[in-house]
């Protein structure tokens, strides 16, 4: 066993991820001392790598930390919280037109958080190898440097945007629409 450790999750969402499942394993399976574990909600569940369809939040942080690269979903909590554990997420974001999901909110997501390098997003499975990969021959490629992992303006941000939907806050906090 090489020592290497990938965690790659899904999250809970109630449409299936085979495709990123089967990506890890397929990974998985030509790196077999390298040890993956899948978190796969509903997605079929892997058949060379281990994995659990759901896993307690503090198991799941625990394999984070343990872990060489996170991959993860283009949901916006999987992503702070894989950057709040140091990390730079690689990011496979679900695809609407494979049933992955209801619409493309989590590939526009994923594309701007990637533009201002926040994650490395990856789009097919020749990507998605090279960036595991790449973690193992250069661990420190997808960790983030100290201080970079607080996330705590990004999660100012979102609640401001949520209030602003919401309407919770008086008009003259109210951030102006951008056209």
């Amino acid at each position: 066993m090489s020592g290497a450790r990938i965690v790659v999750t899904v999250g809970t969402d109630h449409h299936r991820f085979d495709r990123l499942v089967h990506w890890a394993d397929h990974w998985a399976s030509a790196h077999p001392d390298v040890e993956v574990f899948v978190q796969h909600g509903t997605a079929v569940a892997p058949e060379v790598a281990a994995g659990a369809p759901l896993v307690d939040p503090a198991a799941l942080r625990a394999r984070v930390s343990a872990a060489t690269a996170v991959v993860t979903h283009g949901g916006l909590s999987s992503i702070m919280e894989t950057r709040a554990a140091g990390f730079l997420p690689i990011v496979v974001a679900r695809d609407p037109d494979a049933g992955e999901h209801v619409d493309g909110h989590q590939q526009a997501f994923t594309a701007h958080q990637a533009r201002l390098g926040r994650i490395a997003l990856v789009r097919g499975e020749d990507e998605f190898a090279a960036a595991l990969d790449r973690a193992l021959t250069d661990p420190s490629a997808y960790r983030l440097p100290v201080g970079a992992s607080d996330v705590s303006a990004a999660v100012d941000e979102v609640t401001a945007l949520v209030d602003d939907l919401l309407d919770r806050r008086p008009a003259r906090h109210r951030r102006k629409a951008v056209q």
